[in-house]
């Protein structure tokens, strides 16, 4: 079964960008363009990945990012960050808040796929750890 992605952003053209690319790629893409919608849709869809701009309406992706995080349904669920914001601040925050990857617009759809690829082969790997450890 296809792993599902959340792709979040308040630019249409952005999130279409994304979802064609992960789609060719044989990943399920659900969408959402603001940060109410993110979390309603996480709660309805259980996304296994999420892909979320910084800079959108009602609320901005770091407080989407940090609601996740104390949530511990949601709390493992892997975050890529995927924003204009590049300055050093925004990327430590980024990194502090708890992102699995970080990467600045304008971006390569093939880099946000090796990422997402990265962060799911990651995620195996660590299951594949916890069971040999048994």
């Amino acid at each position: 079964m296809a792993k599902k992605i959340l792709a979040v952003d308040d630019e249409r053209a952005i999130v279409r960008l994304v979802q064609v690319n992960l789609e060719r790629a044989g990943y399920e893409v659900v969408t959402a363009y603001d940060g109410r919608e993110a979390l309603e849709k996480v709660a309805s869809e259980s996304p296994d990945l999420i892909v979320l701009d910084v800079m959108m309406p009602y609320m901005d992706g770091f407080e989407v990012l940090e609601t996740l995080k104390k949530n511990p349904e949601t709390r493992d669920t892997p975050v890529i960050m995927l924003t204009a914001k590049a300055q050093d601040a925004d990327v430590f925050r980024g990194w502090q808040s708890g992102v699995d990857c970080y990467l600045t617009k304008p971006f390569n759809p093939m880099e946000l796929l090796a990422f997402v690829k990265r962060v799911f082969k990651s995620l195996e790997d660590d299951t594949s750890e916890k069971r040999f450890q048994l």
